[in-house]
């Protein structure tokens, strides 16, 4: 009789890859459980802990069989054609069949027959053996293995040069492999290793092998004996608290990348505190706390005012209490780094921003759309032309207006100059932000400063958008400039290819046209930037439909959650199809048609405004011209006009006061009469004026009903 047990496997190697580590050990994990589980020998939900640490993956597993039940399984054997023969006796490969299964000498009238036809065919009830927990785990390991996400394996010898020599490839030499069913070793083998009970512990703080007697006592032995905190959450959890409680007054800064690599590299994490010399907080703070986390994975820290400190902390692999060497040379190790830095921002200042712009003509942007020059040039173009249909939104005199287009033209020279600096060629994370500090040194305007780093905004979704005038109209327009060029050489996105970030592009077009409320035409504004392009491609490929259609596809996903209300897939589709390019309507719209539905006309004005679009296409080849109330002789369609002819003036105050959800509103006062005229009144009479009268009255009331927003989409 089977019984259970937890079960631990760990394979012990060397430094795995820190990057790759986390990923590593959840799928070694993942799918030794989930083959496990499809062989029978532990539970679809059963409780696990992963453990993942710089020279090991590992996972225990609760309540794992030592052999799988037996289960009674229908196996299906041959067509009832092939499997008898015509005398209705067992056909050769019928008897050949049952022979493979281990019944031979089963009875044709045991078996069953199901399906009809061609379809029929036999099927015989076998029970099938469960595995043993060594089978069983021997293909979950080496499935596990197979799997692994591993970037680049590494070819190893075990027992080099003798007669047992075995060539092994996997992502780092492995050295001992843990089995444990309880107190038990579950016989298998992997990567040339066989399996038993002992590991390693911390290489400077435990001494020697490791034996974990029984599988339940594996993490507590680990972290006692050998030093290690094996399990890769609770490490990131001890080092984030570490951190937090050695920072005193400051605020550590520890982005999820930086932690998680660090979390990667130790097994004994413990937090040290250095310093260095106050002297560098002349230099840019962000140059500072880039180099620290990228060159040397420190993590810097601020006061209360978010300026940097000259202290830092670093996560050590020791503990001692006598930690002033590792101080030291951690000190050491950090200065030429922020020397360097130095140096680059020094030098870096010697030449003005503006001096710069003459050399991106050196700098290829892409071989079909020319160099960084002639890219500013289009873009200072399109930040001139946006200047000048914005003066009116910003309220803005000639003399004002005129002063922001040269600020935005101005802005546009300097903008990419900091990609040719010293410091950018060394952190190319800093672009932009390098730009914004060697135009304040410059005595450049600050909206100029500004948008040197501005322009970039939004980097990502939710990211923050820009706070100035001219870094919101060179953000626009450096990805209207991206958006048209890119899709213009043939290289829009398809399926999940988008190695130019089109779509991030576009949803910043989104956020910056609805977010600022701009109140500009979106296909005018993409029409415009193609004509800043001398490139015959991207004149005959930037079909401005086609982008107008791929920006309102990002306006879709954004505007669902965007005003922290769930919208639903037919009011966006409602006010998304009758929206050419004003973008900044959209939220306002959203807001009214999410209200409009609530109330109790919507589905009988929804599905008139659906009856209404059909009636319409079906008979667009009618000569709809002007309305004759003359011709009205029934009283539905009189009090139709009538209700028209009242709501007219005042849907009109209501949309030019961008009061959407008054003008839904208002439309419930067509309900009745709409209700009455399809009751009453045959809309395709006989009478061709007749007809064309009332086509021309329901095409005027669909515009009514739809300048807002397609309510038709709202239909049920």
């Amino acid at each position: 009789m089977s019984h259970s047990a937890p079960l631990l496997v760990e394979l012990f190697t060397e430094e795995l890859p820190p990057k790759s580590l986390k990923r590593l050990g959840t799928s070694f994990s993942s799918q030794i459980i989930k083959k496990l589980v499809s062989l029978g020998l532990c539970a679809e939900h059963a409780d696990f802990r992963s453990f993942a640490s710089p020279r090991r993956l590992a996972v225990l597993i609760n309540d794992v069989l030592d052999k799988a039940p037996d289960l009674l399984v229908k196996e299906k054997l041959l067509p009832v054609s092939i499997a008898l023969l015509e005398n209705g006796q067992a056909s050769p490969p019928l008897l050949k069949k049952l022979s493979s299964l281990g019944v031979a000498d089963a009875q044709i009238s045991s078996l069953e027959r199901i399906g009809e036809g061609k379809n029929e065919a036999f099927y015989i009830q076998l029970n099938k053996k469960g595995v043993t927990l060594a089978q069983g785990l021997q293909e979950a390991i080496d499935f596990s293995i197979s799997q692994l996400p591993i970037a680049k394996t590494m070819h190893y010898q075990i027992d080099p040069g003798t007669s047992k020599e075995i060539d092994v490839q996997f992502v780092r030499p492995a050295h001992r492999l843990i089995a444990l069913h309880g107190s038990d070793i579950v016989p298998i083998c992997a990567l040339g290793l066989q399996s038993g009970r002992t590991t390693m512990g911390h290489r400077f703080l435990s001494a020697g092998a490791i034996e974990i007697s029984e599988a339940s006592t594996y993490e507590l032995t680990l972290k006692s004996t050998g030093k290690v905190i094996a399990h890769y959450q609770d490490r990131l959890d001890s080092i984030r608290e570490s951190l937090l409680a050695k920072a005193e007054q400051c605020a550590v800064l520890m982005p999820d990348a930086l932690l998680e690599e660090v979390t990667s590299l130790v097994e004994w994490p413990t937090i040290y505190a250095c310093e260095f010399e106050k002297e560098f907080l002349d230099v840019p703070q962000e140059c500072l706390i880039l180099t620290m986390q990228t060159n040397q994975k420190y993590f810097a820290l601020t006061d209360h005012s978010g300026k940097l400190v000259h202290r830092f902390l670093i996560v050590s692999n020791i503990q001692t209490n006598t930690p002033e060497s590792i101080i030291s040379g951690n000190e050491r190790v950090v200065r030429p780094r922020l020397s360097d830095a130095k140096f680059f921002y020094q030098q870096d200042r010697k030449q003005a921003l503006i001096n710069r712009f003459e050399q991106l003509s050196k700098v290829v942007y892409h071989n079909k759309l020319g160099n960084q020059k002639e890219r500013i040039t289009r873009i200072a173009q399109i930040a001139k032309y946006l200047s000048g249909q914005l003066s009116l939104h910003f309220s803005d005199s000639q003399a004002t207006s005129l002063q922001y287009a040269d600020l935005s033209e101005r802005a546009a020279m300097l903008m990419k100059s900091d990609l040719l600096t010293d410091m950018v060629g060394e952190f190319p994370e800093l672009q932009g932000i390098m730009g914004r500090y060697y135009a304040i040194h410059d005595g450049e305007h600050v909206e100029v400063a500004a948008a040197c780093a501005e322009h970039y905004l939004p980097r990502f979704a939710g990211d923050q958008l820009p706070t100035t005038r001219v870094g919101l109209i060179l953000a626009l327009a450096d990805k209207l400039e991206t958006v048209v060029g890119i899709w213009g050489i043939g290289l829009a996105p398809t399926g999940e290819k988008d190695p130019y970030a089109l779509r991030r592009h576009a949803l910043g077009i989104c956020r910056l046209t609805v977010e600022n409320n701009l109140p500009i035409n979106l296909s005018d504004l993409l029409s415009f930037t193609k004509a800043q392009f001398s490139s015959v491609e991207v004149q005959t490929n930037a079909v401005i439909p086609d982008i107008l259609q791929f920006v309102k596809d990002r306006l879709r996903s954004y505007a669902k959650e965007s005003q922290g209300i769930i919208f639903t897939t037919e009011e966006i589709e409602a006010v998304l199809t009758n929206i050419d390019g004003q973008f900044n309507e959209v939220p306002k719209k959203l807001l009214a048609v999410h209200a409009f539905q609530k109330l109790p006309e919507a589905s009988i004005l929804a599905n008139a405004n659906k009856r209404l679009n059909n009636i319409l296409k079906k008979n667009a080849s009618e000569n709809i011209s002007q309305i004759n109330s003359q011709l009205f002789d029934l009283p539905a369609e009189k009090k139709l006009f009538a209700t028209m002819q009242e709501l007219e003036p005042v849907l009109k105050k209501a949309f030019i006061e961008q009061d959407f959800q008054l003008s839904l509103e208002l439309l419930t006062k067509v309900s009745a009469p709409i209700e009455a005229f399809f009751a009453d009144v045959m809309v395709m009479d006989p009478d061709q004026s007749k007809r064309q009268n009332r086509l021309a009255l329901l095409d005027q009331l669909y515009k009514q009903m739809n300048q807002v927003a397609d309510i038709s989409q709202l239909a049920q």
